[in-house]
């Protein structure tokens, strides 16, 4: 049975290693949805770096999950002092247990406050596609489906929450609808 992978990218207002009161409650509330989002029902993994590397995204090792990789309009730096984004990469069981976990408790309040830590694009947030069962997939596959969804839109190859996909490439028009009743904003 396929999985569903998920890239979340945002560029932050402020570096990673700013000690200020924002980036502070940014890493206090990250670390808190991770640990709930881990022990959601339809959560399989999320790409972590081998050792305590926090800021350290570029030079990490990912493992199986790939060597680091940002999208093309990421124009801030790129070392601990200068790299301001937060990413993600991780598989699901299926697009209802993920967008459970994404709009509901600790990580919609996240979400409540994304315009206090995140800068304002118009580039997407996140992206989704279908991998099969035992794959893991890089970050080089989540910005390339997230430049293809800027670039081409919602199709089988990379979609969003209000435009999904079957793993069979055929849209989810029978989801769609519950799915945006419960949201009108996407992450």
């Amino acid at each position: 049975m396929p999985h569903l992978a998920l890239y979340t990218f945002g560029v932050l207002k402020s570096p990673l290693a700013d000690p200020g009161p924002l980036t502070r409650e940014f890493y206090e509330r990250g670390e808190a949805v991770y640990r709930k989002i881990s022990q959601h029902p339809g959560y399989l993994a999320r790409a972590e770096p081998a050792g305590d590397d926090r800021g350290m995204l570029f030079e990490a090792d990912w493992g199986a999950w790939g060597g680091f990789a940002v999208p093309a309009w990421y124009g801030k730096g790129r070392t601990v002092e200068t790299t301001a984004l937060a990413t993600t990469l991780s598989l699901w069981t299926d697009l209802r247990p993920a967008f459970d976990a994404v709009y509901t408790g600790l990580h919609r309040e996240a979400l409540n406050r994304r315009y206090a830590w995140f800068e304002r694009t118009e580039h997407p947030s996140h992206v989704f596609w279908w991998v099969p069962d035992g794959a893991i997939p890089t970050w080089q596959d989540g910005v390339s489906r997230l430049e293809h969804l800027h670039d081409r839109g919602s199709a089988p190859h990379a979609f969003t929450f209000h435009h999904p996909f079957t793993p069979e490439g055929v849209p989810a028009t029978d989801l769609a609808p519950r799915l945006i009743s419960r949201s009108s904003t996407e992450p």
